[in-house]
């Protein structure tokens, strides 16, 4: 080293800062790669996130190998600094050294580097791969030995460097996802995909048309009455039953029954072979099942039955549909006709709308836990069904019951109002 002149010394520590940088950097941006990214890439042949890929399939052997080069090239820069500033300042040049090396190590081959990696991990990673490959072939003995007493020390606290850990989403972190692409989605397209993963926490109770607000054709009425609501009908598909819903006899489409509503012979007869058999669909079905189950049988409608058998309501594929691309209206609170907004900022709300359907189209979020309808609500929370209107709060929502009626809340007034800690009951005047 003593023939060595002082300007060549230098050259060489500048070299081997900048390949310590390069280690740096290299480590840095490989574990900060979007793994969902590189297999993407990687499934496009992308020969860079390729080489990438199979280096990150033992990413002990990677870190080891970037480890023993940044070691290496800082000792022997240590080294080399050291031996400058005994040339230059005697041997208190060495704490010189010391100090100056650490800052320029710090700043120029650690810092710096390694946050220019983070910001972007691929312009840094890719290109470090070819380098990065070819090394760890050529050092592969040390980086084994190295490998193994680090893994045998890792094994006796009870961790297994051989298991690579999963990468696989949760529905909760894919859902954060979702909600953090920001421009790279459209927020319909945001809105659906979130929509998609809350089928499953949403059964055919939620959506289902109750018992009571199915439109059908009873067999038991004239057949002059069937006709004229064959006729009359806005919906393609009508439940047909005999008495009430709870003996369901099949479904009809009106565009098998249309040609025959032209016969002027036309009767219940002619209309039932026409029908297709009913479908069951047990209560508490999640919808991304009963999604599935639909496709399965190539059925639109279910009748949705408790464990006694009994009809609660009918079921759709559209329903569902809904769940996942929103209402067909543009103006859900509008059109409802279980929804109708007052001047004052208040909504007057059918006691059997659901309370799912009134989050949706008014944005608020009534609890979903428990009680479906707004009547079923109302009882629940007073624990009684009232015999005088009342006025009350449930969270952040007034209530004033309007029509109380057959041990039901037929309508009530409710608007959202701001955040109080007292939740009082108090009879209407």
């Amino acid at each position: 080293m003593n023939d060595i002149s002082i300007s060549i010394l230098f050259s060489i520590l500048g070299i081997l800062i900048l390949m310590s940088a390069f280690f740096s950097s290299s480590e840095t941006g490989m574990m900060s790669l979007n793994r969902y990214r590189l297999r993407h890439l990687v499934k496009n042949k992308d020969r860079a996130a390729i080489r990438v890929e199979n280096l990150l399939s033992r990413p002990d052997r990677l870190i080891g190998v970037i480890l023993i080069g940044n070691n290496f090239v800082n000792i022997l820069a240590s080294s080399i600094a050291t031996i400058i500033a005994i040339r230059l300042w005697g041997d208190s040049g060495i704490a010189i050294a010391t100090g100056v090396l650490t800052l320029v190590i710090l700043v120029f081959a650690e810092v710096t580097p390694k946050t220019l990696a983070a910001l972007k991990p691929e312009a840094i990673a890719f290109p470090s791969s070819l380098i990065l490959r070819p090394l760890l072939v050529t050092l592969y003995p040390f980086v084994w030995l190295v490998n193994a007493i680090s893994n045998g020390l890792l094994r006796m606290v009870g961790v297994n460097a051989d298991e690579i850990g999963s990468d696989h989403l949760s529905r909760e972190e894919l859902r954060t996802l979702v909600n953090e692409s920001g421009a790279i989605l459209p927020t319909r397209h945001r809105g659906m995909l979130l929509s998609i993963l809350d089928l499953e926490e949403v059964t055919v109770d939620d959506i289902m048309i109750p018992k009571h607000e199915v439109i059908g054709i009873d067999l038991d009425e004239d057949t002059d009455d069937i006709i004229k609501a064959l006729q009359s009908t806005q919906h393609t598909r009508l439940p047909v039953f005999k008495a009430d819903l709870n003996s369901p006899v099949g479904v009809l489409h009106l565009r098998k029954i249309s040609r025959l509503l032209m016969d002027d012979d036309l009767n219940k007869a002619k209309i039932m072979q026409q029908a297709v058999e009913p479908y069951f669909v047990p209560e508490g079905t999640p919808l991304h099942m009963q999604l599935v189950n639909f496709q399965k049988v190539k059925r639109r409608m279910g009748f949705v039955v408790d464990e006694y058998g009994d009809v609660q309501g009918i079921v759709t594929l559209e329903d569902i549909l809904e769940e996942i691309v929103g209402e067909f209206t543009t103006d859900y609170a509008a059109s409802s006709q279980d929804i109708h907004p007052q001047e004052d900022g208040s909504f007057i709300i059918d006691g059997m709308a659901t309370i799912r359907d009134i989050n949706k189209a008014l944005k608020w979020h009534l609890p979903t836990k428990g009680p479906k309808t707004l009547n079923g609500l109302i009882t629940d929370h007073l624990q009684t069904i009232p015999e005088h209107n009342l006025c009350f709060k449930i969270g952040n929502y007034r209530f004033e019951t309007i029509q109380i009626k057959d041990n039901l809340v037929k309508t009530a007034r409710v608007v959202s109002v701001k955040p109080s800690k007292k939740k009082t009951i108090s009879a209407a005047s």
